[in-house]
């Protein structure tokens, strides 16, 4: 599978798998283990999570499995998240849902996932969201002192935009190497606002959360859905595409940003179908065809 390189020792699997609902799936520690094989065997390196995900809960599934063949360890990247502060009967100390991104809760969090994940470093850390408390020297004295004892390798952000990207960057001295974003057909809102020019005039690849805007696509009776459906199903006969989620990782895959899309589902044959759009190819008619039926009107 192709790989996009972040820095200079470190490279992400162009698809991405996603384990934000691990703990919906039900599955045993062996059969997520079978998952995380598969992936592996498709290419899949690399795997997201977030401190927060299923209530505090999946993160500690996944190391579960990862236990049961621990070898596997240095055959991915495990990417995860912090700062989003969640009322959880997991987390009974947590009065509210706010954002934290304090030296000492950064810090703490990722010192939970590795614990969580059972393992001895993360190689990505993010952000998970814009805190408008954040203290950038606070941010900075935590990734520092992460990376000094070897707990993270590289550090990004989650759903930021340009002016709390460049805040941010402006006072770290480890580079940012990715910014996960909402990136779809559907939802378009990165891509007019300059967040994705951001990614590329940083020279970072960002990651694409549900880059399938939330499977709404498939089923939504919305007009936007429609008609973006219809022009999905058009082209996707065009190219070959076996199902519409192949046509939209296609089209995302199509960008020069150098997109990742991250696949959030616990079923292989998913997987796979995200894994074949990376041998499908639209030309640009084909590609502000989707667009123009997203926006519902012609380009300017």
């Amino acid at each position: 599978m192709e790989r996009i390189k972040l820095a200079e020792e470190l490279s992400f699997s162009r698809i991405i798998h996603g384990l934000w609902r691990l703990n919906e799936w039900n599955y045993s520690s062996q059969e997520t283990l079978s998952l995380i094989n598969h992936a592996l065997d498709a290419g899949i390196t690399t795997f997201d999570h977030a401190d927060i995900y299923g209530s505090y809960t999946c993160e500690e599934l996944f190391g579960q499995a990862l236990a049961l063949n621990p070898s596997l360890r240095e055959k991915m990247e495990l990417v995860t998240k912090c700062g989003i502060v969640l009322e959880s009967p997991n987390r009974p100390q947590h009065r509210s849902h706010h954002y934290n991104t304090s030296k000492e809760h950064i810090i703490k969090s990722a010192e939970q996932s590795l614990k969580n994940l059972q393992t001895d470093y993360i190689d990505v850390l993010l952000i998970h969201r814009p805190d408008p408390l954040m203290d950038p020297e606070q941010v900075a004295e935590a990734f520092a002192a992460l990376k000094k004892d070897g707990k993270v390798r590289y550090f990004g952000v989650s759903n930021f935009k340009e002016h709390q990207y460049q805040l941010l960057k402006s006072y770290l001295d480890v580079p940012l190497v990715t910014n996960q974003l909402e990136l779809s057909a559907y939802e378009l809102e990165n891509f007019d606002d300059g967040t994705l020019n951001l990614c590329m005039k940083e020279r970072i690849a960002p990651m694409a959360w549900s880059p399938l805007a939330g499977g709404k696509i498939f089923t939504s009776d919305e007009e936007k859905a429609v008609r973006l459906r219809t022009a999905l199903q058009k082209v996707g006969k065009e190219i070959g595409a076996g199902s519409i989620d192949q046509v939209m990782y296609t089209w995302l895959l199509h960008h020069p940003a150098k997109i990742m899309p991250i696949v959030g589902s616990g079923k292989t044959n998913r997987m796979d179908s995200a894994v074949q759009s990376l041998k499908l190819s639209m030309n640009v008619d084909q590609w502000f065809e989707i667009l123009q039926s997203s926006m519902g009107h012609d380009i300017p």
